[in-house]
Protein backbone atom coordinates (compact mmCIF):
# COMPACT_ATOMS: atom_id res chain seq x y z
CA UNK A 1 0.00 0.00 0.00
CA UNK A 2 1.31 3.06 -1.26
CA UNK A 3 2.23 5.86 2.15
CA UNK A 4 2.17 2.53 4.47
CA UNK A 5 5.76 0.74 5.09
CA UNK A 6 6.30 -2.07 7.71
CA UNK A 7 10.41 -1.37 7.99
CA UNK A 8 12.95 -3.65 9.75
CA UNK A 9 15.84 -2.10 11.48
CA UNK A 10 18.63 -4.13 11.48
CA UNK A 11 21.36 -3.62 14.52
CA UNK A 12 23.89 -6.03 13.61
CA UNK A 13 28.07 -6.44 14.47
CA UNK A 14 29.89 -5.88 11.28
CA UNK A 15 33.93 -6.75 10.60
CA UNK A 16 35.81 -3.95 9.02
CA UNK A 17 37.02 -5.56 5.58
CA UNK A 18 35.10 -8.87 5.51
CA UNK A 19 32.49 -8.05 2.82
CA UNK A 20 31.17 -11.53 2.40
CA UNK A 21 30.66 -12.15 5.61
CA UNK A 22 28.98 -8.48 5.98
CA UNK A 23 26.77 -9.99 3.23
CA UNK A 24 25.90 -13.11 4.27
CA UNK A 25 24.91 -11.55 7.85
CA UNK A 26 22.83 -8.96 5.82
CA UNK A 27 20.89 -11.50 3.81
CA UNK A 28 20.48 -13.64 7.36
CA UNK A 29 18.41 -10.51 8.36
CA UNK A 30 16.97 -9.35 4.90
CA UNK A 31 15.25 -13.61 5.18
CA UNK A 32 14.00 -12.92 8.63
CA UNK A 33 12.75 -9.44 8.03
CA UNK A 34 11.07 -10.94 5.06
CA UNK A 35 9.03 -13.38 7.39
CA UNK A 36 7.89 -10.12 9.25
CA UNK A 37 6.71 -8.93 5.75
CA UNK A 38 8.97 -6.25 6.07
CA UNK A 39 9.15 -3.85 3.29
CA UNK A 40 12.50 -2.39 3.76
CA UNK A 41 15.46 -2.92 5.33
CA UNK A 42 17.72 -0.75 7.55
CA UNK A 43 21.56 -0.75 8.09
CA UNK A 44 23.78 0.93 10.23
CA UNK A 45 26.36 3.32 8.44
CA UNK A 46 28.84 2.13 6.51
CA UNK A 47 27.95 -1.61 7.24
CA UNK A 48 28.65 -3.28 4.00
CA UNK A 49 32.81 -2.54 4.77
CA UNK A 50 32.41 -2.19 8.45
CA UNK A 51 33.11 0.76 10.57
CA UNK A 52 35.80 2.52 10.74
CA UNK A 53 37.39 1.24 7.81
CA UNK A 54 40.13 3.82 8.06
CA UNK A 55 42.65 3.86 5.55
CA UNK A 56 41.42 0.85 4.43
CA UNK A 57 38.72 3.07 2.63
CA UNK A 58 41.33 4.33 0.02
CA UNK A 59 41.91 0.91 -1.55
CA UNK A 60 40.75 0.74 -4.84
CA UNK A 61 40.63 -2.35 -5.01
CA UNK A 62 38.63 -2.84 -1.60
CA UNK A 63 36.23 -0.16 -3.32
CA UNK A 64 36.14 -1.89 -6.61
CA UNK A 65 34.84 -5.25 -3.98
CA UNK A 66 32.53 -3.27 -2.50
CA UNK A 67 30.71 -2.06 -5.64
CA UNK A 68 30.49 -5.37 -6.83
CA UNK A 69 29.19 -6.46 -3.54
CA UNK A 70 26.75 -3.90 -3.34
CA UNK A 71 25.06 -4.22 -7.14
CA UNK A 72 24.59 -7.83 -6.51
CA UNK A 73 22.32 -6.91 -3.23
CA UNK A 74 20.36 -4.96 -5.47
CA UNK A 75 19.78 -7.53 -7.69
CA UNK A 76 18.93 -9.45 -4.68
CA UNK A 77 15.80 -7.19 -4.49
CA UNK A 78 14.15 -7.92 -7.44
CA UNK A 79 13.01 -11.10 -5.24
CA UNK A 80 9.98 -9.08 -4.35
CA UNK A 81 11.31 -9.20 -0.47
CA UNK A 82 12.57 -6.32 1.47
CA UNK A 83 14.04 -3.27 -0.13
CA UNK A 84 17.44 -2.42 1.80
CA UNK A 85 19.20 1.16 2.73
CA UNK A 86 22.86 0.03 2.71
CA UNK A 87 25.62 2.02 4.21
CA UNK A 88 28.33 1.79 2.03
CA UNK A 89 31.36 3.85 0.63
CA UNK A 90 30.50 4.76 -2.96
CA UNK A 91 32.67 6.39 -5.89
CA UNK A 92 30.84 9.21 -7.65
CA UNK A 93 32.59 12.02 -10.14
CA UNK A 94 35.75 10.34 -8.95
CA UNK A 95 35.08 11.55 -5.37
CA UNK A 96 34.39 9.07 -2.43
CA UNK A 97 31.34 9.46 0.06
CA UNK A 98 30.04 7.82 2.84
CA UNK A 99 26.70 6.66 1.47
CA UNK A 100 23.45 4.87 2.35
CA UNK A 101 21.88 3.47 -0.73
CA UNK A 102 18.23 2.39 -1.79
CA UNK A 103 17.77 -1.13 -3.17
CA UNK A 104 14.82 -2.03 -4.77
CA UNK A 105 13.43 -3.80 -7.60
CA UNK A 106 16.93 -5.32 -8.82
CA UNK A 107 18.49 -2.06 -8.56
CA UNK A 108 19.68 1.30 -6.91
CA UNK A 109 16.73 3.35 -6.50
CA UNK A 110 17.85 6.23 -5.03
CA UNK A 111 21.40 7.37 -2.72
CA UNK A 112 21.95 9.73 0.35
CA UNK A 113 25.75 11.13 0.52
CA UNK A 114 26.90 12.36 4.13
CA UNK A 115 27.66 15.92 4.04
CA UNK A 116 28.81 16.80 8.12
CA UNK A 117 31.99 14.78 8.13
CA UNK A 118 33.47 14.45 11.68
CA UNK A 119 37.41 15.02 12.31
CA UNK A 120 37.57 15.14 15.88
CA UNK A 121 38.45 12.29 18.35
CA UNK A 122 38.53 8.98 16.72
CA UNK A 123 37.12 10.04 13.98
CA UNK A 124 39.13 11.12 10.53
CA UNK A 125 36.45 11.07 7.84
CA UNK A 126 37.57 14.28 6.09
CA UNK A 127 40.70 12.64 4.85
CA UNK A 128 38.60 9.77 3.22
CA UNK A 129 35.49 11.39 2.10
CA UNK A 130 34.24 14.23 0.26
CA UNK A 131 31.18 16.17 2.17
CA UNK A 132 28.35 15.95 -0.06
CA UNK A 133 25.63 18.91 -0.35
CA UNK A 134 22.98 18.41 2.36
CA UNK A 135 20.15 15.46 1.70
CA UNK A 136 17.09 15.62 0.15
CA UNK A 137 14.77 12.91 0.57
CA UNK A 138 14.29 9.34 -1.08
CA UNK A 139 10.98 8.26 -2.09
CA UNK A 140 9.96 4.96 -0.98
CA UNK A 141 6.46 3.45 -1.41
CA UNK A 142 5.10 6.52 -1.40
CA UNK A 143 6.71 7.44 1.08
CA UNK A 144 9.27 10.84 1.80
CA UNK A 145 12.52 8.87 3.84
CA UNK A 146 14.70 11.66 5.35
CA UNK A 147 17.85 9.58 5.38
CA UNK A 148 20.60 11.47 7.19
CA UNK A 149 24.02 9.54 8.22
CA UNK A 150 25.03 9.98 11.49
CA UNK A 151 27.10 12.98 12.30
CA UNK A 152 24.47 15.20 9.93
CA UNK A 153 22.09 14.44 12.85
CA UNK A 154 24.66 16.44 15.32
CA UNK A 155 23.31 19.60 14.06
CA UNK A 156 20.20 21.18 12.91
CA UNK A 157 21.40 21.65 8.91
CA UNK A 158 20.28 18.46 7.15
CA UNK A 159 17.22 17.66 8.81
CA UNK A 160 15.64 20.96 8.56
CA UNK A 161 16.90 20.79 4.37
CA UNK A 162 15.16 17.46 5.07
CA UNK A 163 11.90 19.36 6.05
CA UNK A 164 11.85 21.94 3.65
CA UNK A 165 12.03 19.38 0.88
CA UNK A 166 9.03 17.76 2.00
CA UNK A 167 11.05 14.58 3.98
CA UNK A 168 7.87 12.85 6.36
CA UNK A 169 10.11 10.76 8.74
CA UNK A 170 13.73 11.35 9.40
CA UNK A 171 16.09 8.24 9.45
CA UNK A 172 19.87 8.16 11.06
CA UNK A 173 22.04 5.36 10.20
CA UNK A 174 25.08 5.38 12.57
CA UNK A 175 28.35 4.16 13.51
CA UNK A 176 27.96 6.42 17.08
CA UNK A 177 31.14 4.45 19.45
CA UNK A 178 30.36 4.04 23.24
CA UNK A 179 31.49 6.49 25.46
CA UNK A 180 30.20 7.38 29.44
CA UNK A 181 26.95 9.36 28.94
CA UNK A 182 26.15 9.52 25.26
CA UNK A 183 23.32 7.49 25.63
CA UNK A 184 21.91 10.87 27.30
CA UNK A 185 23.42 12.77 24.21
CA UNK A 186 22.15 11.10 21.24
CA UNK A 187 18.64 10.91 22.75
CA UNK A 188 18.41 14.53 23.53
CA UNK A 189 20.10 15.42 20.09
CA UNK A 190 17.17 13.39 18.23
CA UNK A 191 14.64 15.13 20.33
CA UNK A 192 16.16 18.32 19.14
CA UNK A 193 16.04 17.19 15.64
CA UNK A 194 12.37 15.94 15.83
CA UNK A 195 11.02 19.08 17.96
CA UNK A 196 12.59 21.24 14.92
CA UNK A 197 11.03 18.91 12.00
CA UNK A 198 8.17 18.25 13.61
CA UNK A 199 9.18 14.47 12.26
CA UNK A 200 9.62 11.17 14.02
CA UNK A 201 12.83 9.65 13.83
CA UNK A 202 14.45 6.22 13.83
CA UNK A 203 18.41 6.14 14.98
CA UNK A 204 19.86 2.88 14.35
CA UNK A 205 23.20 2.33 15.46
CA UNK A 206 25.63 -1.03 15.13
CA UNK A 207 26.86 -3.35 17.51
CA UNK A 208 30.38 -4.57 18.10
CA UNK A 209 34.12 -3.89 18.92
CA UNK A 210 36.25 -2.67 16.26
CA UNK A 211 39.96 -2.01 17.12
CA UNK A 212 39.70 0.38 20.52
CA UNK A 213 36.14 1.35 20.11
CA UNK A 214 32.76 -0.38 21.03
CA UNK A 215 29.59 0.22 19.63
CA UNK A 216 26.70 -0.08 21.87
CA UNK A 217 23.64 -0.32 19.71
CA UNK A 218 20.87 0.81 21.81
CA UNK A 219 19.56 2.26 18.73
CA UNK A 220 15.96 3.66 19.31
CA UNK A 221 12.86 5.08 17.80
CA UNK A 222 10.97 8.49 18.42
CA UNK A 223 7.74 9.73 17.80
CA UNK A 224 6.84 13.40 16.37
CA UNK A 225 6.17 14.41 20.05
CA UNK A 226 9.75 13.42 21.02
CA UNK A 227 8.46 10.62 22.84
CA UNK A 228 10.77 7.37 23.10
CA UNK A 229 8.21 4.58 21.59
CA UNK A 230 11.04 2.05 20.90
CA UNK A 231 14.65 1.13 22.06
CA UNK A 232 16.47 -1.70 21.01
CA UNK A 233 18.73 -4.27 23.30
CA UNK A 234 22.46 -2.82 24.21
CA UNK A 235 25.34 -4.58 23.08
CA UNK A 236 23.52 -7.14 21.10
CA UNK A 237 22.57 -7.90 17.53
CA UNK A 238 18.94 -7.58 17.22
CA UNK A 239 16.04 -7.08 14.32
CA UNK A 240 12.26 -5.35 14.90
CA UNK A 241 9.99 -3.99 13.09
CA UNK A 242 8.05 -0.76 12.90
CA UNK A 243 5.32 0.55 10.54
CA UNK A 244 5.82 4.03 9.48
CA UNK A 245 2.61 5.98 7.38
CA UNK A 246 1.76 9.29 6.89
CA UNK A 247 1.09 9.67 10.48
CA UNK A 248 3.91 8.69 11.37
CA UNK A 249 5.60 5.76 13.54
CA UNK A 250 3.92 3.02 15.44
CA UNK A 251 5.15 -0.41 16.55
CA UNK A 252 4.27 -3.65 18.43
CA UNK A 253 8.02 -4.00 19.95
CA UNK A 254 8.84 -3.30 23.54
CA UNK A 255 11.57 -1.28 24.43
CA UNK A 256 14.69 -2.87 26.12
CA UNK A 257 15.57 -2.03 29.94
CA UNK A 258 18.00 1.05 30.00
CA UNK A 259 21.94 0.32 32.17
CA UNK A 260 24.15 2.79 33.78
CA UNK A 261 27.64 3.07 34.81
CA UNK A 262 28.98 0.62 35.96
CA UNK A 263 27.40 -1.96 33.95
CA UNK A 264 27.47 0.02 30.65
CA UNK A 265 31.30 -0.34 31.18
CA UNK A 266 31.47 -3.39 32.00
CA UNK A 267 29.70 -4.57 29.08
CA UNK A 268 31.40 -2.38 26.57
CA UNK A 269 34.50 -3.91 28.29
CA UNK A 270 33.30 -7.46 27.44
CA UNK A 271 32.59 -6.82 24.12
CA UNK A 272 35.81 -4.69 23.04
CA UNK A 273 37.85 -7.90 24.36
CA UNK A 274 35.39 -10.42 22.92
CA UNK A 275 35.14 -8.99 19.57
CA UNK A 276 39.32 -8.41 19.31
CA UNK A 277 40.16 -11.56 20.58
CA UNK A 278 37.62 -13.69 18.11
CA UNK A 279 37.73 -11.20 14.80
CA UNK A 280 41.42 -11.39 14.71
CA UNK A 281 41.20 -15.15 15.72
CA UNK A 282 43.45 -15.94 18.72
CA UNK A 283 42.73 -19.22 20.49
CA UNK A 284 42.59 -17.14 23.62
CA UNK A 285 44.44 -15.01 26.11
CA UNK A 286 47.23 -15.47 28.63
CA UNK A 287 47.51 -12.88 31.33
CA UNK A 288 49.66 -12.44 34.51
CA UNK A 289 47.61 -12.84 37.82
CA UNK A 290 49.02 -10.90 40.72
CA UNK A 291 46.07 -11.01 43.24
CA UNK A 292 45.64 -7.70 42.54
CA UNK A 293 42.39 -5.66 41.62
CA UNK A 294 43.58 -4.83 37.84
CA UNK A 295 44.39 -8.40 36.78
CA UNK A 296 41.68 -9.52 38.66
CA UNK A 297 39.04 -7.70 36.76
CA UNK A 298 41.16 -7.81 33.55
CA UNK A 299 40.80 -12.04 33.84
CA UNK A 300 36.81 -11.63 34.95
CA UNK A 301 36.02 -10.18 31.76
CA UNK A 302 38.26 -12.10 29.50
CA UNK A 303 36.13 -15.11 31.21
CA UNK A 304 32.85 -13.76 30.56
CA UNK A 305 34.00 -12.59 26.93
CA UNK A 306 35.35 -15.57 25.90
CA UNK A 307 34.43 -18.29 28.47
CA UNK A 308 36.94 -19.33 31.39
CA UNK A 309 38.20 -22.47 29.19
CA UNK A 310 40.10 -19.49 26.77
CA UNK A 311 41.61 -17.88 29.38
CA UNK A 312 44.97 -18.98 30.59
CA UNK A 313 46.41 -17.35 34.31
CA UNK A 314 49.92 -17.30 34.94
CA UNK A 315 51.44 -16.26 38.35
CA UNK A 316 54.98 -14.85 38.30
CA UNK A 317 55.55 -14.45 41.92
CA UNK A 318 58.81 -12.87 43.15
CA UNK A 319 60.77 -12.91 46.28
CA UNK A 320 58.64 -9.42 47.56
CA UNK A 321 55.28 -11.38 46.69
CA UNK A 322 53.00 -11.58 49.68
CA UNK A 323 51.38 -14.74 50.50
CA UNK A 324 47.86 -12.77 50.62
CA UNK A 325 48.71 -12.05 46.79
CA UNK A 326 49.28 -15.57 46.23
CA UNK A 327 46.19 -16.58 47.59
CA UNK A 328 44.24 -14.19 46.35
CA UNK A 329 45.02 -15.25 42.55
CA UNK A 330 44.74 -19.15 43.10
CA UNK A 331 41.02 -17.84 44.76
CA UNK A 332 40.17 -15.85 41.86
CA UNK A 333 41.40 -18.44 39.36
CA UNK A 334 39.52 -21.43 41.34
CA UNK A 335 36.17 -19.31 41.24
CA UNK A 336 36.12 -18.47 37.73
CA UNK A 337 37.36 -21.93 36.42
CA UNK A 338 40.45 -20.97 34.19
CA UNK A 339 43.81 -22.46 33.66
CA UNK A 340 46.06 -21.13 36.06
CA UNK A 341 50.13 -21.69 36.06
CA UNK A 342 53.06 -20.66 38.48
CA UNK A 343 56.14 -19.30 37.27
CA UNK A 344 58.52 -18.15 40.10
CA UNK A 345 60.66 -14.99 38.84
CA UNK A 346 63.70 -15.40 41.03
CA UNK A 347 65.66 -17.35 38.82
CA UNK A 348 65.40 -15.09 35.98
CA UNK A 349 66.24 -11.87 38.48
CA UNK A 350 69.43 -14.23 39.80
CA UNK A 351 70.51 -14.18 36.21
CA UNK A 352 70.11 -10.57 35.25
CA UNK A 353 71.98 -9.80 38.23
CA UNK A 354 74.66 -11.79 37.42
CA UNK A 355 74.88 -10.39 34.54
CA UNK A 356 74.62 -7.03 34.65
CA UNK A 357 76.30 -6.65 38.00
CA UNK A 358 79.85 -6.52 36.39
CA UNK A 359 78.84 -3.77 34.13
CA UNK A 360 76.38 -1.34 36.49
CA UNK A 361 77.17 -2.47 40.11
CA UNK A 362 75.41 -0.46 42.61
CA UNK A 363 73.26 1.18 39.55
CA UNK A 364 71.43 -2.20 39.68
CA UNK A 365 69.70 -1.58 42.80
CA UNK A 366 66.30 0.72 42.74
CA UNK A 367 64.24 1.26 39.73
CA UNK A 368 66.46 -0.99 37.66
CA UNK A 369 65.86 -3.94 39.13
CA UNK A 370 62.45 -3.05 39.86
CA UNK A 371 62.19 -2.72 36.28
CA UNK A 372 64.08 -6.20 35.37
CA UNK A 373 61.30 -8.12 37.32
CA UNK A 374 58.64 -6.36 35.27
CA UNK A 375 60.21 -7.58 32.01
CA UNK A 376 61.02 -10.69 33.28
CA UNK A 377 57.13 -11.15 33.54
CA UNK A 378 56.55 -9.74 30.30
CA UNK A 379 58.98 -12.05 28.51
CA UNK A 380 57.70 -15.20 29.92
CA UNK A 381 54.15 -14.05 29.31
CA UNK A 382 55.18 -13.65 25.77
CA UNK A 383 56.94 -16.72 25.50
CA UNK A 384 53.39 -18.71 26.59
CA UNK A 385 51.94 -16.67 23.96
CA UNK A 386 54.41 -17.35 21.26
CA UNK A 387 54.15 -21.19 22.30
CA UNK A 388 50.43 -21.19 21.88
CA UNK A 389 48.98 -18.11 19.33
CA UNK A 390 47.31 -17.10 22.58
CA UNK A 391 47.42 -12.95 22.80
CA UNK A 392 48.84 -11.47 25.67
CA UNK A 393 46.03 -9.40 27.81
CA UNK A 394 47.95 -6.40 29.47
CA UNK A 395 45.90 -4.90 32.34
CA UNK A 396 47.39 -1.87 32.85
CA UNK A 397 44.50 0.77 33.83
CA UNK A 398 44.44 4.78 33.14
CA UNK A 399 46.05 6.62 35.85
CA UNK A 400 48.88 4.11 35.58
CA UNK A 401 49.17 4.71 31.97
CA UNK A 402 48.58 8.60 32.46
CA UNK A 403 50.97 9.20 34.91
CA UNK A 404 53.90 6.39 33.37
CA UNK A 405 53.37 4.23 36.82
CA UNK A 406 54.07 0.85 34.18
CA UNK A 407 57.14 -0.46 32.64
CA UNK A 408 57.78 -0.60 29.16
CA UNK A 409 58.10 -4.05 27.32
CA UNK A 410 57.39 -5.45 31.08
CA UNK A 411 53.26 -4.69 32.34
CA UNK A 412 52.75 -2.78 29.52
CA UNK A 413 52.76 -5.96 27.27
CA UNK A 414 50.73 -7.54 24.95
CA UNK A 415 47.99 -7.59 22.36
CA UNK A 416 45.64 -5.44 24.08
CA UNK A 417 45.02 -3.42 27.19
CA UNK A 418 41.15 -4.06 28.36
CA UNK A 419 41.43 -1.73 30.79
CA UNK A 420 43.47 1.05 29.12
CA UNK A 421 40.52 4.01 29.51
CA UNK A 422 39.31 2.88 32.67
CA UNK A 423 40.68 5.04 36.07
CA UNK A 424 41.88 3.30 39.18
CA UNK A 425 38.89 4.28 41.12
CA UNK A 426 36.77 3.16 38.46
CA UNK A 427 38.19 -0.62 38.20
CA UNK A 428 36.76 -1.04 41.80
CA UNK A 429 33.58 0.27 40.82
CA UNK A 430 33.21 -1.63 38.00
CA UNK A 431 34.97 -5.23 40.18
CA UNK A 432 32.27 -4.97 43.03
CA UNK A 433 29.41 -4.40 40.33
CA UNK A 434 30.72 -7.67 38.62
CA UNK A 435 31.01 -9.50 42.07
CA UNK A 436 27.25 -8.82 42.77
CA UNK A 437 26.34 -9.32 39.24
CA UNK A 438 26.30 -11.44 36.04
CA UNK A 439 26.12 -9.75 32.57
CA UNK A 440 23.71 -10.69 30.21
CA UNK A 441 25.74 -13.04 27.28
CA UNK A 442 28.43 -13.34 29.53
CA UNK A 443 30.19 -16.97 29.64
CA UNK A 444 31.70 -16.86 33.01
CA UNK A 445 30.79 -17.84 36.33
CA UNK A 446 28.37 -15.92 38.59
CA UNK A 447 28.74 -15.24 42.39
CA UNK A 448 31.63 -13.39 43.83
CA UNK A 449 34.54 -14.21 42.42
CA UNK A 450 37.32 -11.65 43.52
CA UNK A 451 38.09 -11.71 47.34
CA UNK A 452 37.11 -9.40 49.26
CA UNK A 453 40.97 -8.92 50.82
CA UNK A 454 41.65 -7.86 47.47
CA UNK A 455 39.32 -4.84 47.56
CA UNK A 456 40.63 -3.93 50.91
CA UNK A 457 44.24 -4.43 50.71
CA UNK A 458 46.54 -1.27 49.28
CA UNK A 459 47.58 -1.41 45.68
CA UNK A 460 50.85 -2.57 45.17
CA UNK A 461 53.56 -3.55 42.37
CA UNK A 462 55.43 -5.57 44.84
CA UNK A 463 58.82 -4.75 43.30
CA UNK A 464 60.33 -4.26 46.32
CA UNK A 465 59.74 -4.68 50.29
CA UNK A 466 56.42 -3.26 51.46
CA UNK A 467 56.03 -1.20 48.61
CA UNK A 468 52.43 0.57 48.04
CA UNK A 469 51.52 2.51 45.26
CA UNK A 470 51.18 5.80 47.45
CA UNK A 471 54.71 5.89 47.66
CA UNK A 472 55.22 7.30 44.05
CA UNK A 473 51.43 8.70 43.17
CA UNK A 474 48.90 10.84 45.20
CA UNK A 475 46.14 9.01 46.94
CA UNK A 476 44.01 7.62 43.58
CA UNK A 477 40.64 9.45 44.67
CA UNK A 478 43.32 12.56 44.41
CA UNK A 479 44.75 11.20 41.34
CA UNK A 480 41.86 10.41 39.52
CA UNK A 481 39.71 13.65 40.02
CA UNK A 482 43.29 15.55 38.70
CA UNK A 483 44.18 13.73 35.82
CA UNK A 484 39.92 13.63 34.35
CA UNK A 485 40.58 17.53 34.48
CA UNK A 486 43.81 17.61 32.81
CA UNK A 487 42.95 15.01 30.00
CA UNK A 488 39.06 14.94 29.21
CA UNK A 489 38.53 18.49 30.40
CA UNK A 490 41.44 20.32 29.58
CA UNK A 491 41.85 22.39 32.46
CA UNK A 492 44.67 24.12 33.71
CA UNK A 493 47.00 23.84 36.09
CA UNK A 494 45.62 27.17 38.24
CA UNK A 495 41.97 25.67 37.12
CA UNK A 496 42.59 22.99 38.48
CA UNK A 497 43.90 24.21 41.89
CA UNK A 498 41.07 26.87 42.47
CA UNK A 499 38.85 23.44 42.88
CA UNK A 500 40.28 23.09 45.67
CA UNK A 501 43.81 20.54 44.66
CA UNK A 502 46.99 21.16 46.36
CA UNK A 503 48.81 23.19 43.59
CA UNK A 504 51.86 21.42 44.02
CA UNK A 505 49.99 17.68 43.52
CA UNK A 506 48.66 19.33 40.64
CA UNK A 507 51.92 20.71 38.71
CA UNK A 508 53.64 16.77 39.56
CA UNK A 509 50.91 14.81 37.85
CA UNK A 510 50.62 17.17 34.89
CA UNK A 511 54.55 16.81 34.87
CA UNK A 512 54.08 13.37 35.22
CA UNK A 513 51.70 13.02 32.65
CA UNK A 514 53.64 14.76 29.91
CA UNK A 515 56.55 13.13 30.93
CA UNK A 516 54.83 9.52 29.71
CA UNK A 517 53.97 10.68 26.42
CA UNK A 518 56.33 8.09 24.77
CA UNK A 519 55.18 4.89 26.98
CA UNK A 520 52.06 5.21 25.57
CA UNK A 521 52.68 5.71 22.52
CA UNK A 522 54.21 2.19 22.35
CA UNK A 523 51.15 1.07 24.96
CA UNK A 524 48.59 -1.61 23.37
CA UNK A 525 45.40 -0.44 22.09
CA UNK A 526 42.42 -1.07 24.74
CA UNK A 527 38.78 -0.76 24.82
CA UNK A 528 37.75 3.30 24.93
CA UNK A 529 35.20 4.28 27.28
CA UNK A 530 35.61 7.69 27.69
CA UNK A 531 35.60 10.86 25.57
CA UNK A 532 39.32 10.75 25.44
CA UNK A 533 41.42 7.57 25.49
CA UNK A 534 44.76 8.41 25.59
CA UNK A 535 46.25 7.93 22.06
CA UNK A 536 44.24 8.96 19.24
CA UNK A 537 42.01 11.19 21.32
CA UNK A 538 44.92 12.97 23.08
CA UNK A 539 47.68 13.54 20.64
CA UNK A 540 50.81 15.29 22.47
CA UNK A 541 54.84 15.66 20.92
CA UNK A 542 56.69 13.39 22.73
CA UNK A 543 59.18 16.01 22.65
CA UNK A 544 57.89 18.78 23.82
CA UNK A 545 59.77 21.88 26.10
CA UNK A 546 56.44 23.58 26.89
CA UNK A 547 56.06 23.58 30.83
CA UNK A 548 52.86 24.84 32.46
CA UNK A 549 52.89 26.40 35.75
CA UNK A 550 50.32 27.49 37.82
CA UNK A 551 50.99 31.72 37.32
Amino acid sequence: MLGKIAVALAQLNPTVGDISGNLDKLRMARSRAAGMHADLLVTSELYLCGYPTEDLILKPSFQNRLKEAAEGLARDTADGGPAILLGVPWREKGKLYNAILLLDNGKIAGKTLKHDLPNYGPFDEKRVFASAPLPKPLCFRGINLGVMICEDMWTPNAAKNLKDSCAEILIVPNGSPFEIGKTGTRTKLARERVNETGLSLVYLNQVGGQDELVFDGASFVLDASGNQILKMPSWEEHLVLIQIDKNGISTKESSAASSKAPEEIYHALMTGLRDYVNKNGFPGVVLGLSGGIDSSLAAIIAADALGPERVWGVMLPSPYTSKESTEDAVALAQALGCKLSTIPITGAMNVFDQTLSPVLGDSLKGITQENIQARSRGLILMALSNATGSMVLSTGNKSELSVGYATLYGDMCGGFAVLKDVYKTEIYKVARWRNGHKPTMAMGPGGVIIPDRVFTKAPTAELRPNQKDQDSLPPYEVLDAILQRLIEKDMGIREIANEGYDVATVERVWAMLDRAEYKRRQAPPGVKITSRILGRDRRYPITNKYREGAE
